[in-house]
């Protein structure tokens, strides 16, 4: 799973989130901010009932969060969603990605134009993370820079 200080760096920089359904998610701050959730239909829970390991299906709880804006959780992307959403950003620029494993961790591989640029973490997840970080970032300067020529 991802690190959630990166997610919270990855919303920070604009990564939009359009919640489905097995999308895993955090409230930072408070009581909750160790808790991971995950966009279900309804509640399923391992339990041991009488000895036996049981999946128990439940239609209501007894304890319910009533709602939460979106806007004050974190989304905690998969590895596909990161790679997908870093593809998105340099599909148009012909550019390449890779992603290689060695003993130190996980080294994400950018190529776009005549620029390469290489991102390293402790799981795939946060190697694509570093990298659809600093693309979100470029995009943003480019964005800002756009807005000040043109005033």
């Amino acid at each position: 799973m991802i690190d959630p200080g990166l997610a919270q760096q990855l919303k920070e920089a604009g990564l939009e989130w359009q919640p489905t359904k097995r999308d895993n998610f955090m409230i930072p701050g408070g009581e909750l901010a160790k808790d991971v959730f995950s966009l279900n239909d309804q509640t399923i829970l391992v339990e041991n009932v009488k000895g036996q390991t049981t999946v128990t299906f439940h239609g209501s709880t007894e304890w319910a969060l009533d709602d939460v804006l979106l806007a004050d959780i974190v989304w905690l992307p998969t590895e596909t969603q990161l790679r997908e959403a870093v593809q998105q950003q340099i599909a148009g620029d012909d550019g390449t990605l890779s992603l290689v494993w060695n003993a130190d961790g996980y080294r994400c591989g950018l190529r776009r134009s005549d620029e390469e640029r290489e991102f390293v973490g402790q799981t795939a997840e946060d190697a694509y993370g570093y990298a659809l970080l600093f693309l979100l970032r470029a995009a943003q300067q480019e964005r800002n820079r756009r807005w000040i020529n043109t005033a």
